[in-house]
């Protein structure tokens, strides 16, 4: 049961606000000296991944567009399920175009490894990956992002942008979530 006040659900502070400044400032600068002289499209994987996204761009001095994509796998749990359900496709033709997918973790790989395939089938120019944290000890599927803001711990954490239960979301830093919180609900 989430707790009135979210904080009290947090067992500790894994990244604070300011670090996660500085790992989109660095990401934002990598990737800008690496697309210097093309137009990048920015694919955003919803829900977790628009915080993120919104701060990556404003750091990207490049032109950009954006898009998103909303995907399932996790449901209300901590597991993926392994089945991936597009619920919001793409609204924009990627053939020929550099694209940049952004995603909030990389974790089991399966849901990411899943619209890379999709996407090169629609023949764009490049696929690049670009996650916010990156648990490499969870990876199921064969599969490594291009930018990485930070390797996390295995274990589950909420804030800016990633959620438990669709709850979370809002904090300005990632926290670890009490066991408590998600331990009867799996």
């Amino acid at each position: 049961m989430v707790s009135q006040k979210m904080n009290d659900d947090i067992k500790k502070i894994l990244i604070s606000e300011e670090e996660l400044k500085a790992i989109v400032e660095k990401l934002g600068k990598q990737i800008t000296e690496d697309y210097k002289g093309k137009n990048v499209l920015l694919i955003g994987i919803l829900k977790g991944s628009v915080i993120f996204m919104a701060d990556l761009m404003r750091a990207i001095d490049l032109p950009c567009n954006i898009d998103f994509m909303a995907v399932s796998s996790y449901g209300n749990g901590t597991e993926s399920s392994g089945r991936v359900k597009i619920n919001k496709d793409l609204d924009n033709d990627i053939q020929g175009k550099d694209i940049i997918i952004i995603e909030d973790i990389l974790d089991s790989g399966k849901t990411l490894y899943y619209i890379r395939d999709i996407l090169s089938a629609r023949k764009p120019n490049s696929i690049k990956i670009c996650t916010l944290f990156d648990k490499p000890e969870r990876r199921e599927a064969d599969i490594k992002a291009d930018y990485i803001g930070s390797l996390v711990p295995n274990e589950f954490i909420v804030g800016y942008g990633l959620d438990y239960a669709e709850y979370y979301r809002n904090l300005p830093f990632i926290g670890v979530l009490k066991e408590s919180v998600y331990e009867n609900n799996n």
